[in-house]
């Protein structure tokens, strides 16, 4: 069996892999309109009830015809009627008749062509084709966006507006959605006072209740409880329980290492199960996972960007499979450091850069200022997270590494 607490603490990969394994998603769903599933994961496949758009229609404003050929210049047709979207023409379409139709107007049965207006000559009620009409009969076909019954979702989907807007765009007005885990935040530590109050010597504004609830939102994951509770074994005792109760997944920051104060780890022991502590990773040493009252447990490092990283790294991967959802990593690409990066080799690092471009399109890796995981400005702007071996030490300007890029997609 593996040693659960390794000197150096567990590489990155391992601690995620043994974070997964230990989950299993929350159970249940609930039906929501399309307004409201925006960042949920989809409870079930999702198919269109009928074809879309469900009939033929043209793909721009001309004429339509019934020539199944492409005609040639200088032939003729009389224009008989009109085609608009929602006011289709009524009637049949004959040979050697044309009707005027715009953009997304459905086409008579009898139609196979649409002329581009640019192409004709209206004179009257007579159209003269001016030039080649060329092959394409600018028509979308019936089935276009989906046939009847073709899935347009999957289950264990992260809803984005262009899942939404297919659904909706297939007549369907609600999605069943996987339930999102309650969050339970605790920030731990004698030293912080909450911002806007005054600083007695000594301590520090708290950040990081800030930074982790507004990273989660970001990814789509709201904390829903906040605690703030000073290093006293007896007070942070009754909020872990607390949130343990009130909650499905309990993530602390701060008092997770070995120190006289740090009291987040002892007491997971006491209440529940200490599964792995410490990662083989800059920044993020202090880590730990186990259950606490039967729910995943998260102690994160104090230092803020410390604090970031493994949330990143490990919490929300965790609160992906917990919806249901596969963990979906950070895109990665290769890119050279744009300027020397100075370092100790020992343990593998997250950098923080920026994404530049160099003068050949190349993707660069800028580095700038302090990397301290006590400095929130490194997360600024920040584009990328190098990933530097523990073997490297010192790094010139040109070297190619690895680097998650910490953009989330759009649609």
């Amino acid at each position: 069996m593996p040693e659960p607490f390794p000197r150096e603490g567990l590489p990155l990969d391992e601690a995620r892999a043994r974070v997964l394994a230990a989950l299993t998603p929350l159970k249940g769903s609930e039906r929501l309109p399309l307004d409201r599933c925006l960042g949920r994961v989809s409870a079930e496949p999702c198919q269109a009830p009928e074809a879309v758009p469900g009939f033929r229609a043209a793909i721009l404003d001309g004429y339509a015809i019934t020539d199944v050929t492409p005609p040639q210049p200088g032939e003729r047709w009389r224009v008989v009627g009109r085609s608009a979207p929602g006011a289709p023409f009524p009637d049949a379409l004959s040979a050697g008749k044309a009707i005027r139709i715009l953009t997304g107007a459905p086409l008579p049965e009898q139609a196979n062509r649409v002329l581009p207006q640019e192409l004709v000559v209206r004179d009257g009620e007579t159209l003269l084709l001016s030039a080649d009409a060329g092959s394409n009969p600018w028509i979308r076909g019936r089935a276009e966006e989906a046939a009847a019954g073709q899935e347009l979702l999957a289950a264990g989907i992260r809803l984005g507006p262009a899942d939404l807007a297919r659904v909706a765009s297939c007549g369907v007005p609600s999605l069943a959605v996987r339930p999102q885990p309650r969050l339970g935040l605790l920030i731990s530590g004698d030293e912080l006072v909450s911002a806007g109050h005054p600083r007695p010597p000594g301590t520090i504004w708290e950040s990081n209740g800030t930074l982790l609830k507004a990273l989660l939102a970001r990814l789509g994951q709201p904390v829903t409880e906040r605690l703030l509770v000073r290093d006293q074994p007896e007070a942070l005792g009754r909020a872990l329980e607390a949130l343990a109760e009130r909650c499905d997944v309990v993530v602390s920051t701060g008092g997770v290492s070995a120190g006289d104060a740090d009291w987040i780890r002892p007491l997971l022991a006491e209440r529940g199960e200490v599964a792995f502590w410490k990662l083989f990773l800059k920044p993020g040493r202090p880590f730990a996972f186990g259950r606490l009252g039967g729910r995943p447990f998260f102690g994160l490092p104090g230092n803020p960007v410390a604090a970031a990283i493994t949330a990143l790294q490990l919490v929300w991967p965790a609160l992906q499979a917990l919806e249901g959802a596969t963990p979906d990593p950070l895109p990665r690409l290769r890119v050279r450091l744009a300027t020397p990066l100075r370092r100790g080799a020992g343990r593998p690092e997250l950098a923080r850069a920026r994404l530049r471009v160099g003068t050949e399109g190349e993707p660069l890796a800028l580095v700038e200022g302090s990397q301290a995981s006590s400095r929130i400005g490194s997360l600024q702007g920040a584009d990328l997270l190098l990933e530097i071996p523990a073997e490297l030490g010192d790094l010139e300007a040109g070297q190619v590494l690895w680097a998650q890029v910490l953009r989330l997609p759009i649609f």
